[in-house]
């Protein structure tokens, strides 16, 4: 894994960058209210915002437009509103109403029990992933939030990143538990393998609603879905530096 992370120093917060794989289907879309609108596939999303991607072609939005339409993840459905911040070719960036009503529906929409209902164990799929050396273990739940957990090579866990909506808590061995923010993601398509960048920006120490957010996550993870020796080793960790 070394040669896939990098370290970036700026004049204000330590940022890194992490590079992972990337499943090519996700059941999280958007769809705006007008009939002539394209199904846009939800790239990552948060309590109050959510980067769009549109896989076939160019669309019509431009930064500051109002925007509004369905958010369908498979049996769940959510009527949103916002503002595009940001266009980028077929990426653009949403920023959700200020609406306590819509952050509670929000909220609801993106409740650990809808993120469960759409978690898939990659590592274990059928489909002809390329999966990058070391990766033992590969949890997805569309946008929302992502498992990675990596081994030495003597199978023992070298390090695991809990993503979950625009957060992320990070251990590696020798260095300890951390947390911080997602900053950005974005593709990094080549012809034989397809990968997502992540900017991190680093906590300065351990955000412990986070850890929560963590420990709640995988209490509910399936059985059959981590070894039980990766699930008794994210439990330690997790609970160990939770109680420091």
């Amino acid at each position: 894994m070394e040669n896939r992370l990098s370290l970036i120093k700026t004049d204000y917060k330590e940022t890194e960058k992490r590079v992972f794989p990337r499943f090519p289907f996700s059941y999280l879309t958007f769809k705006g209210s007008d009939e002539k609108s394209k199904t846009f596939e939800v790239k990552d999303i948060s309590f109050t915002g959510m980067q769009l991607s549109l896989r076939d072609g160019g669309h019509e939005y431009r930064t500051d437009q109002k925007i509004e339409g369905n958010l369908q993840w498979k049996s769940a459905n959510l009527n949103v509103k916002g503002v595009v911040q940001w266009v980028k070719g077929a990426r653009l960036g949403v920023h959700f109403s200020d609406d306590d009503n819509m952050s509670q529906e929000i909220r609801k929409f993106l409740s650990i029990e809808n993120i469960m209902k759409s978690m898939k164990a990659l590592h274990t799929t059928p489909l002809d992933l390329e999966l990058p050396q070391n990766l033992d273990a590969w949890l997805q739940a569309d946008g929302p939030v992502e498992i990675f957990i990596w081994n030495h090579a003597d199978n023992e866990v070298a390090q695991f990143q809990i993503i979950m909506l625009d957060s992320f808590i990070e251990y590696e061995d020798g260095k300890g538990l951390r947390s911080g923010k997602v900053m950005t993601k974005r593709d990094l398509d080549t012809p034989l393998v397809k990968e997502d960048e992540f900017v991190f920006q680093i906590d300065d120490s351990l955000d412990n609603e986070k850890l929560k957010f963590a420990q709640d996550i995988l209490a509910e993870v399936p059985e059959n879905y981590l070894s039980d020796a990766a699930r008794t080793f994210l439990k330690l960790k997790l609970r160990v530096s939770a109680s420091n």
